[in-house]
């Protein structure tokens, strides 16, 4: 018997030394201008994908980089186009303006080069619906980063509610931002195109409410509102004058009304919100902690969350997970948030909320 196991022992062993090592994704970057880019240089750094390119006309900004992320000046392209042409990435992550996204996928799209774009999609409904053309056409996961996606509260949130564990939903709020780019210290490059009304598309309300959108959109299964209505103002002119500081987005379904409020200008850094139901109500702190109150006569319940494990902790690794047929996007909380579905949406409810700020009125979608 001793035998018997240590003979399966041995070939437990010398299978699972046999088994190659999965190689990690080649991914292009374009732009390193995003002040989110670290994630992607740091996850390089770890061995977890393997950046055969980088699109960067900025030279003074990319040697600053690769000293401080170790990664060789060898790998800089001047444009995407060259990138792509002598790199051949599986994907390539978009760390550029919101303008630029459209021109990523225009570039990538036609080669089968799959897109993961910092959040929002686009800077605007008409770019959106161009990007989507282009990733159907051509049979490429085009997805969307938010950070908010890889919360374990998140999942939680979500997850209750389409069970139907808090009821039909009445009013969800989301509130995102932080005390102000300026005001946080990003790096310059980030704050020019951050605070232009061209590239960005508008300032608060594009850079936050965009996650609030993404979470009511998932909440409403992916429906379009009925309407969008939204108030915007610059608390700061001196600082941020050609956009938004201050937003708040009211978004009316038939039953359920959402409230989206982004600013620049919170005490400090917030990602939270809380969703009610008939049955119940979540609110969540953070990416682990959150509390669920089911009766009046009790007082919420807190709770602490494990943190998400991989490949759903992390937008890289679940872009390889998709990308080899490990996950779906239509089959997780985080596939949906991140899928083309959503942002479509996203980008419509922003756009709207552009709109009805500027002209001072509800904007009514179109059905």
């Amino acid at each position: 018997m001793k035998y018997i196991l240590a003979s399966i022992f041995t070939v437990v062993t010398l299978a699972a030394v046999a088994q190659p090592a999965k190689k990690p994704l080649k991914i292009g970057v374009a732009g390193l201008i995003h002040g989110h880019v670290g994630w992607v240089l740091n996850k390089a750094k770890a061995g977890d994908v393997e950046i055969v390119g980088i699109a960067e006309s900025n030279k003074a900004l990319a040697e600053k980089l690769s000293k401080q992320y170790g990664f060789s000046m060898s790998l800089v392209y001047p444009t995407l186009d060259e990138m792509l042409a002598k790199t051949k990435p599986e994907a390539v992550t978009a760390f550029n303006d919101i303008y630029g996204h459209m021109e990523v996928v225009e570039k990538c799209a036609p080669k089968g080069i799959h897109v993961m774009v910092e959040k929002p999609l686009a800077m605007s409904y008409d770019h959106a619906r161009r990007m989507k053309a282009l990733a159907d056409k051509h049979k490429i996961f085009l997805v969307t980063n938010y950070e908010t996606t890889w919360y374990a509260t998140t999942q939680e949130t979500l997850t209750k509610a389409a069970a139907g564990d808090l009821g039909t939903l009445r009013k969800v709020m989301v509130n995102d931002g932080h005390e102000g780019p300026k005001e946080i210290g990003v790096g310059k490059e980030f704050l020019d195109w951050l605070t232009d009304p061209k590239l960005n598309g508008a300032g608060a309300l594009i850079d936050f409410g965009c996650y609030g959108a993404n979470l009511l959109t998932h909440l409403m299964s992916n429906e379009r509102p009925l309407s969008v209505t939204a108030i915007t103002q610059t608390n700061k002119p001196d600082i941020y004058p050609k956009v938004d500081d201050e937003a708040t987005i009211l978004v009316k379904y038939p039953g359920t009304q959402g409230v989206i409020q982004a600013s620049w200008n919170w005490t400090f850094g917030r990602k939270d919100m809380e969703v009610y139901g008939t049955n119940a109500y979540i609110k969540t702190v953070d990416g682990t902690r959150m509390s669920l109150r089911v009766k009046q006569s009790e007082p919420e319940q807190p709770m602490t969350l494990e943190p998400m494990k991989t490949p759903f902790n992390d937008p890289f690794d679940f872009l390889t997970a998709v990308i080899r047929g490990e996950t779906k996007l239509n089959e997780t909380v985080q596939g949906r948030l991140s899928s083309l579905e959503n942002n479509m949406v996203v980008v419509e409810i922003l756009d709207a909320a552009i709109r009805s700020a500027k002209e001072g009125k509800t904007v009514v979608l179109e059905r």
